[in-house]
């Protein structure tokens, strides 16, 4: 009997413990999906008055900055689109409403970017400037970092970083009127770098430069948004451009450079690039600039969007492990130089 007792007894203390352990487990997914429907919920939430708000969108001759400004002017948002060419901007404009107003801009000039905060500030008026979407960029010279020369690098650098950074200082007096957004378009290769040049350089540059906006400006108001799309068909990624700047960067190699990395490397690149191009590169802007509407109509933006499929399950997943297995990754993508040691 008492064999019996003891054995009915661990069989009860044993159900029991399952049945709380079936409990706690239902609990936290419960939470977990509870928390999931406020995120949601929160995330849809939009902010008010759009016929009343302007934003400033810079490199809309083609690519993300042309359809956001589209995107924006059907919507009802009062847009002044910066283009660098008076064909884009007179492109764009035939393509949507008299709200919208395009300007030119250079954002590697001082005094362009002044004139655009005087046009913008006569735009606004007392109401401020609710969106800065700093979207002007250039990706060569890209390549080899051996291939390089200072010059190269400033070049990107001024446009991507050192642009983005004198575009928001000169508007943030506006921005503040409005406790707005600022929306700075990075990169997966501001997580990871997967080529020489100034590109990668100068993404990596924004995401630190952003996230130090976003805290100061957090006292103001001002939300900071950083988009990190993946890989896109825009004018950054055209092939027969960046194919053109590596022969031209190529051709200007010292012989004993060249023949390290062996008479038919610069060919292999190249192939190689347009290979990885082709099979990376989306055609649907769209999911990039819906990231940039949400930072700048939700009234909870969040601080980073990572645009595109491949961004989202590959290349900021990479960015998260060890260098050795980012570096495997990269690595398959370009031919090795004839003269690589194994070390």
């Amino acid at each position: 009997m008492r064999t019996d007792l003891r054995v009915q007894l661990f069989f009860d203390k044993e159900l029991a413990m399952v049945i709380q352990c079936h409990l706690a487990v239902t609990c936290a997914l419960l939470l977990i999906i509870l928390a999931v429907i406020r995120w949601f919920i929160r995330d849809s939430h939009k902010v008010d008055g759009f016929h009343q708000k302007h934003v400033f969108i810079t490199g809309c001759d083609s690519g993300f900055g042309n359809l956001l400004a589209r995107q924006l002017d059907g919507k009802g948002l009062h847009v002044v689109a910066a283009c660098l060419t008076e064909k884009g901007a007179a492109d764009l404009a035939a393509l949507t409403s008299t709200r919208l107003k395009t300007l030119l801009l250079n954002v590697t000039d001082s005094a362009s970017i002044g004139r655009a905060v005087e046009f913008v500030s006569k735009e606004v008026g007392e109401r401020g400037l609710w969106g800065l979407v700093n979207n002007a960029g250039r990706s060569v010279p890209i390549g080899p970092t051996e291939w390089m020369k200072l010059e190269d690098f400033t070049k990107v650098l001024d446009v991507n970083l050192i642009g983005v950074i004198e575009v928001t200082l000169q508007f943030l007096p506006l921005l503040k009127k409005a406790q707005g957004r600022v929306v700075n378009v990075a990169s997966i290769l501001g997580r990871l770098s997967l080529t020489g040049g100034g590109y990668c350089l100068s993404k990596w540059g924004v995401e630190a430069f952003s996230d130090s906006l976003r805290r100061d400006m957090h006292h103001f108001g001002i939300k900071v948004s950083i988009i990190e799309p993946g890989f896109f068909k825009t004018a950054v990624t055209r092939v027969d451009l960046i194919e053109a700047d590596l022969r031209r960067l190529w051709t200007r190699l010292p012989q004993e450079v060249k023949d390290s990395y062996g008479k038919t490397y610069c060919d292999d690149y190249v192939k190689a690039q347009g290979f990885s191009m082709d099979i990376l590169c989306s055609a649907d802007l769209s999911k990039v600039t819906r990231c940039m509407e949400h930072a700048l109509t939700a009234r909870f933006p969040r601080t980073r969007y990572g645009a595109g499929w491949d961004a989202k399950f590959f290349w900021i997943p990479l960015s998260y492990l060890p260098s050795f297995v980012s570096d495997f990754v990269t690595n398959m993508f370009l031919p090795p130089p004839k003269d690589q040691r194994n070390v």
